[in-house]
């Protein structure tokens, strides 16, 4: 098959599925000899799984055509923090360097139920912690557009294979921006959905909500595709919520213009690059080529980061204390300060974070009720150099912890809003911006119609796949 085809949308190819005009073997051929051309130079997709994907082909391919899911055979990689049945799941960890988990996550179960072929696992930090993805396992994943400079995290590996052409829909996680900074690094799109939205295998507790499941893809279409796939209400995750009536394709391909639109450059939390701030304004102003009122304007979050230091401290204690027990000489630096962070929380500590996240949440709740979105720049700066293990300052400002300088990413989380990076620029280097379009808690659809009536006004569509710029 011509190799042409990894240019397509992931719309595209299976619309070609359904029709027969391709298969999904077909297709891994394709996928296998892009991997080949291309990882070696920016290591995104460490673990290959291509013999499992052609029998899960096969077997598929014995389906009536009609009966073979969403996406009908498309290719898809999965982050390496989730479990794929019989396939190295590492978690980033020396740790876990030999792990092959025997059954697969209720998120890739029903991925396959509805179609996905999984033929790869996406590198991922150590447990995904530290928005630069780079582990002892495999090394650092090298973003395409200047190998010299961060993928971001901790969806990096999804977001470089997208962008590379090595994918055309990726898996990704987001808790502290792990999906929306990836994709704005690498110049893709993004988004993490509302709580309960993609359902997966509870673990550690039943109501860990700071992190979510969700999908990535080169345009907005395509990850709404990837969405429905991923959507539905499943027994085995309590808090998963039911697909919406109406696609979330549809709802994307909509036209539904916003009427009101509210632009912050730092939601009054966070120093911004200027050059970010720049790109992303002018973008959001460029709503009003579609008729929307564009606003500065934003919640108060005054409170964001004592509160995702304290909950995003206390997630890490309760997944993580055992390992800092029995392992911690093969823990990175970062991974044990959030677990001793942890640790060390007071009740009334606890109290107060979740208490400030629920003011926080009300707030929101009632901006959206002036705004239809919300955009902000989805990075404070552009990708940084590799060997940078994260942010440690911007604009002068220099940061306490390595986490803070996802304050404009983690707010929206804390807020419990849906938000999407779109590509909207870049920078004077060639390097990739994104901007974040927020909602309103459970308004997936209204970002994705929103994000899409943005992207065909901005034009930048088409602008990935690319080969890698290789840079010392």
């Amino acid at each position: 098959m011509s190799q042409d085809l990894i240019r397509d949308t992931a719309c595209t190819v299976v619309d070609k599925l359904r029709s027969g005009d391709v298969s999904p073997l077909e297709l891994l051929d394709v996928v296998e000899k892009r991997v080949r051309e291309v990882d070696g130079k920016v290591n995104a997709l460490p673990t290959l799984c291509f013999d499992r994907a052609r029998d899960n082909a096969k077997a598929l391919m014995q389906k009536p055509a009609g009966a073979r899911g969403l996406l009908a055979g498309l290719p898809v990689p999965i982050k390496d923090l989730t479990d794929v049945a019989g396939v190295l799941n590492t978690q980033g960890s020396p740790i876990f360097k030999d792990n092959i988990p025997a059954t697969s996550d209720l998120m890739v179960e029903n991925l396959e139920a509805n179609g996905a072929v999984v033929y790869a696992k996406s590198n991922t930090p150590e447990f995904g912690a530290g928005a630069n993805t780079f582990n002892e396992v495999f090394g650092a994943t090298l973003n395409p557009w200047d190998t010299s400079r961060s993928a971001a995290g901790s969806s990096g590996g999804a977001a470089v294979a997208l962008a590379t052409g090595m994918a055309w829909l990726a898996q990704g996680s987001d808790m502290g921006g792990s999906l929306r900074s990836p994709a704005a690094f690498c110049g893709v799109v993004g988004m993490r959905p509302s709580i309960g939205r993609v359902a997966h295998t509870p673990k550690s507790a039943i109501d860990r909500n700071l992190g979510v499941v969700g999908p990535m893809a080169r345009n907005v279409e395509d990850l709404a595709l990837l969405l429905d796939a991923m959507s539905g209400d499943y027994a085995a995750d309590p808090l998963s919520l039911p697909a919406p009536l109406t696609s979330f394709l549809s709802a994307a391909q909509s036209g539904k213009r916003p009427k009101r639109i509210a632009y912050s450059p730092d939601l009054g939390i966070t120093p911004v690059d200027p050059e970010v701030k720049a790109i992303t304004r002018k973008a959001a102003e460029r709503f009003a080529e579609a008729g929307a009122i564009v606003e500065e304007a934003h919640p108060d979050w005054r409170e964001a980061h004592e509160c995702f230091h304290v909950l995003r401290a206390f997630d890490f204690a309760i997944t993580k204390a055992n390992l800092l027990r029995t392992k911690r000489d093969l823990l990175k630096p970062e991974v044990i300060w959030n677990i001793e962070e942890g640790l060390k929380l007071t009740v009334e500590q606890l109290a107060r974070a979740e208490a400030q996240r629920v003011g926080m949440t009300a707030r929101a709740i009632e901006f959206f009720k002036t705004y239809d979105l919300l955009l902000t720049p989805t990075t404070i700066v552009p990708p940084f150099p590799i060997e940078h293990r994260y942010v440690a300052e911007c604009a002068g400002k220099k940061f306490e912890n390595y986490v803070e300088w996802l304050g404009i990413v983690y707010a929206i989380t804390l807020a419990c809003c849906p938000s999407l990076s779109l590509p909207c620029g870049f920078t004077a280097s060639g390097l990739p911006v994104g901007v974040q379009v927020v909602g309103a808690p459970r308004a997936d659809a209204q970002v994705l119609a929103g994000a899409k009536v943005l992207e065909d006004i901005l034009g930048l569509r088409g602008t990935t796949p690319i080969d890698p710029k290789v840079k010392a």
